[in-house]
C-alpha cells in the first residue's frame, strides 16, 4: 500500500479487506462505487493481475500476521472487512483489527453456519454476515408471513435485525405503532411497504402486508416473537 492512498482526502471511509477472492473482490467493487477507499489483502501474488479492480488499493500479505498488519497500517482504517473463506483466518484477523490496532468497526464473514456463535464480542466482531443464513431467510422471508424471522447479527452478536410481515386479516390491522407496545430491548426501526420505506412514528397505522424490521437483543428474541404474534395473529389463529 502507498503513502498516496493512506493520504487520500475524499472523506470517506476506509476499508481494508481481508481475502481477494469473488467475496472480497465484489464487497470492494460495491464499496467503491459508493465513493470508499479500499484496500484488498490476499497471500495470492497473482490476484491483483489476474482479476484487477479498478480503483482498489493491494497489498500482498497474511492477514493473521501482526507484522503484515502493522506494515499495512492497519490502525488507519476505518473498517476491515474479514472476507477469506477460512473462519479461523477471519477470526485471528478481527481479534487483531480491534485489540492491536483498535479498528472501529469490524465485519466478519461466516463461511460455516455452526461457527456463527464465535463470531462475537470475544474475537472482536462487530457484526457477523453469514451467507448461509441470509440465503436462508431471504427464502423465509418470501413465504413467511406471520412469523420473524432473523436477517442479521449485529454489535458483537448481542443484537439481531429480525423482519415481522403482517398477515392479511391481522387483528392489528389499522392501529398505530405505538400499539405494539413491544418488549423491552427490542425496538421498531422501519417499516416497508410496497416500494416505499416508512418511518415508524408512533401515529404511523399499520397495513396487513407491511414487513415491519426490528432491531433486538438475542435475549429478548423469543419475547418479541411471542408479543407479536400474540397481537398481530388474525383472529382464531393463536
Amino acid at each position: 500500500m502507498t503513502d498516496a492512498y493512506l493520504s487520500s482526502t475524499t472523506g470517506a471511509m476506509k476499508v481494508a479487506i481481508a481475502g481477494a477472492g469473488a467475496v472480497g473482490r465484489s464487497i470492494g467493487r460495491e464499496l467503491l462505487a459508493n465513493g470508499h477507499e479500499v484496500l484488498l489483502i490476499d497471500r495470492r501474488v497473482d490476484v491483483a493481475t489476474n482479476d484487477p479492480v479498478p480503483g482498489a488499493g493491494w497489498a500482498t500479505a497474511d492477514a493473521c500476521e501482526l507484522g503484515s498488519l502493522e506494515d499495512i497500517g492497519l490502525s488507519q482504517f476505518d473498517v476491515v472487512v474479514a472476507a477469506t473463506g477460512d473462519d479461523k483466518a477471519n477470526l485471528v484477523l478481527s481479534l487483531l483489527a480491534k485489540t492491536e490496532f483498535a479498528v472501529t468497526r469490524v465485519v466478519a464473514r461466516v463461511n460455516e453456519p455452526r461457527n456463527e456463535w464465535l463470531f462475537g464480542e470475544r474475537w472482536g466482531v462487530d457484526v457477523a454476515v453469514s451467507t448461509p443464513r441470509l440465503i436462508a431467510a431471504a427464502v423465509e422471508e418470501a413465504v413467511a408471513v406471520g412469523d420473524v424471522v432473523e436477517l442479521l447479527t449485529l454489535r458483537g452478536g448481542h443484537n439481531r435485525l429480525v423482519s415481522y410481515t403482517l398477515p392479511d386479516h391481522t387483528a392489528f390491522g389499522g392501529r398505530a405503532v405505538a400499539k405494539l407496545r413491544l418488549p423491552t430491548d427490542s425496538a421498531l426501526v422501519s417499516i416497508l411497504r410496497g416500494g416505499r420505506v416508512i418511518v415508524p412514528d408512533d401515529d404511523v397505522p399499520l397495513e396487513p402486508g407491511d414487513e415491519m424490521l426490528f432491531v433486538v437483543q438475542v435475549d429478548a428474541l423469543d419475547s418479541l416473537r411471542e408479543h407479536l404474534l400474540d397481537i398481530c395473529s388474525p383472529p382464531g389463529s393463536r
